[in-house]
């Protein structure tokens, strides 16, 4: 069989469960190993206000521009069946913005928890948030216990929001349960990696494989600080409001032109007793 007619038939399930591609998509897909997809994507969803400023709107504008890009990736990501998508929706940062534009923010997710509850179950995704939940207003804790109550029983993708998070919050509140589990301890166990991340919030998450970060900013902006050790990280120019599936294609194109060694050396390298194996920065 042909490398073309190979990818073809490999790829035919991915194409009839996206429904119908443009020919940039149908092509990026023919590229895709769609046995070597990543289990977890993480993204940052960044450049709403830019994309609203180029176009002399008000930032509310690229927000509420934003969901959509918002729900054609996570349509997409759960029909190539990936086991997991987090979204950077709102750090403990952000809380310096506007008043006004943090109670849109809040509003918007309110109103996108209620439109996509339909696309949610029928893409059979299940929803968990990231993050100091209890600090957000009364209304949205409600919304949120709420959508993750309906879509418990789904057996698909985890989409996972993070709101009021933050990546050294995340492993500060980590240490304190650790620290609460083993008070009063007379012997206290001495703390583990596999220890900590019992207490993270993506607990039971495999770690995020691809990291996406859209508008072109080349910095991780304190996101799964953690779980992002050996993350391959994807910088797109492309705004959040502009992010497409073929944009979401191209990445996950990238993804699997990596070489991912975790510290190791290629296979076919001298083994480590002939030569020390690279260490990162190296």
């Amino acid at each position: 069989m042909s490398q073309t007619k190979f990818h073809q038939t490999l790829n035919a399930p991915a194409l009839e469960s996206l429904g119908p591609v443009t020919a940039e998509e149908a092509c990026l897909l023919e590229k895709l190993d769609l046995t070597r997809l990543p289990r977890h994507v993480a993204v940052i969803m960044d450049g709403n206000g830019r994309w609203a400023q180029k176009r002399h709107l008000p930032r509310i504008a690229g927000h509420r521009q934003g969901t959509q890009s918002a729900r054609t990736t996570i349509e997409t990501c759960a029909r190539l069946k990936i086991e997991a998508l987090t979204l950077y929706a709102f750090s403990v940062e952000n809380w310096r913005r506007p008043k006004t534009e943090i109670d849109f923010l809040m509003q918007l997710l309110r109103e996108y928890l209620k439109r996509e509850m339909p696309l949610l179950q029928k893409n059979e995704i299940r929803m968990r948030f990231l993050g100091r939940i209890h600090e957000l207003p009364a209304a949205v804790q409600k919304d949120v216990r709420e959508a993750m109550e309906k879509t418990a029983e789904n057996k698909g993708m985890v989409l996972c929001v993070a709101l009021n998070y933050g990546g050294r919050a995340e492993i500060v509140d980590a240490m304190n349960a650790v620290l609460q589990q083993q008070n009063g301890s007379a012997a206290p166990s001495l703390i583990t990696e596999e220890h900590l991340a019992r207490h993270l919030y993506t607990e039971g998450l495999p770690d995020p494989d691809l990291l996406i970060r859209t508008s072109g900013e080349m910095r991780v902006s304190n996101f799964l600080l953690w779980q992002i050790a050996y993350a391959e990280i994807f910088v797109t120019e492309t705004l959040w409001p502009d992010f497409n599936r073929a944009r979401l294609l191209d990445a996950l194109v990238e993804f699997q032109k990596r070489e991912r060694r975790y510290g190791g050396i290629r296979e076919g390298q001298p083994s480590s007793d002939e030569k020390p194996a690279r260490v990162a920065g190296e």
